[in-house]
């Protein structure tokens, strides 16, 4: 229990620091954050704060999927709002095009290990992760395909918010469903398998 409830923590504090990584890679934000960002600018409040009103309102589209929060799911909507705005504070603006690719880069595989982790810890979906596993679950498509539908979706939701939109948004989209399911199998806690004893046999 310790290592699951360490690891889904873990999971969320890195998927906060995905999220700032993007904003201050500034070459375009995952889709999620498309949106997030021009909520955020729309309604001139902190990422973060946008973040968990977001996943509060996520959970609303789980009633038709009889998706089941978790403790996972309830943490997921506070801490990585909390964890984006933490890292947004301590990681500087940078003004190199070849330090804000290699942190763009490093966001999206973050952003993978994170998902992996938090999912694997198997304390429940997050809201917005919760859409993807709900459909595959009903419809039997594919992790990366349901995964790259939903990103596509959101981001053309964002864009029109007036969200930030660049190669970064691209590449997340059409990356993060393959590193998904690649990463996913990594963190799947495997429960322990109670064998029962064997009656001796009688002589």
């Amino acid at each position: 229990m310790l290592r699951r409830l360490l690891q889904l923590y873990v999971g969320l504090g890195f998927y906060g620091l995905s999220t700032a990584m993007f904003v201050r890679a500034d070459l375009g934000a995952d889709p999620w954050n498309v949106f997030h960002l021009g909520v955020a600018k729309l309604l001139a409040m902190d990422i973060g704060t946008v973040m968990i009103l977001t996943g509060a309102l996520v959970l609303l589209f789980w009633i038709p999927l009889r998706q089941r929060p978790g403790l996972g799911t309830i943490s997921n909507v506070i801490v990585i709002g909390l964890a984006a705005d933490a890292s947004l504070a301590l990681l500087p603006e940078m003004s190199s095009l070849v330090a804000r690719s290699v942190l763009l880069l490093s966001a999206v595989v973050v952003n993978a290990l994170a998902t992996g982790m938090y999912i694997g810890a198997g304390f429940g979906s997050g809201p917005r992760d919760g859409l993807m596993t709900g459909i595959n679950a009903r419809t039997g498509w594919s992790v990366r395909s349901v995964r790259t539908a939903i990103e596509v979706s959101v981001l053309l939701i964002g864009c029109v918010l007036g969200g930030t939109f660049g190669v970064g948004t691209v590449l997340y989209a059409l990356a993060i469903g393959p590193l998904i399911q690649i990463c996913l199998p990594w963190f799947r806690q495997k429960p322990k398998m109670n064998v029962a004893p064997q009656p001796e046999s009688a002589v």
